[in-house]
């Protein structure tokens, strides 16, 4: 009875923590909890939540600074709702994933998608596209892995000197060697 009742808690802690979080009701440790949001961006979403509820995911994006279409969509897939309605934007997952290698293709479909729905929209996307691409924590990302890459290519190059120096050296004594033993006769 006992493994049955501790089951049954199991899937309900499971079940409660899957449970999709609207931003018009949540607490800033709520929002806290789910990935991509920070105490930085919790805030700045109570802040705009005291003017008034969010209608829905276009008037969130358009208040809440530092967020954008692509974080609308990775917050939505995390369990985020505006008034119980999920982002029906641009696509979270392998798609944002793979943005990084396509950025000009995935902008030109997007800057399509909003021309065709509302010019304004779009006019008014272009400041928040902007801030998008001054992220911070991107470009601290960004920067570390540069690093990264430098210690990674600079290690290799030593590596390979190293190794370079080790045949020269094996080379040259295999030289002496056979000069020696010449010499010899």
């Amino acid at each position: 009875m006992f493994k049955k009742l501790l089951a049954f808690f199991a899937a309900m802690y499971v079940a409660m923590s899957f449970a999709a979080v609207d931003v018009n009701k949540a607490s800033a440790a709520d929002l806290d909890g789910l990935k991509g949001i920070g105490p930085a961006i919790s805030g700045k979403i109570i802040e705009e939540r005291k003017k008034g509820d969010f209608k829905d995911w276009n008037d969130f994006i358009d208040r809440v600074k530092g967020v954008g279409q692509n974080n609308a969509a990775k917050f939505s897939a995390e369990g985020l709702t505006v008034g119980g309605a999920a982002f029906k934007g641009a696509a979270a997952g392998p798609a944002a994933a793979s943005k990084k290698d396509n950025k000009p293709a995935a902008a030109a479909k997007a800057n399509e998608k909003q021309t065709d729905a509302k010019p304004a929209a779009a006019v008014a996307a272009a400041p928040v596209a902007a801030a998008e691409k001054k992220d911070p924590k991107a470009e601290a990302k960004a920067k570390a892995d540069e690093a990264k890459a430098k210690k990674a290519a600079d290690k290799k190059a030593k590596a390979d000197e190293k190794k370079k120096a080790a045949e020269e050296a094996k080379a040259k004594a295999g030289t002496a060697k056979s000069a020696a033993s010449a010499a010899k006769k």
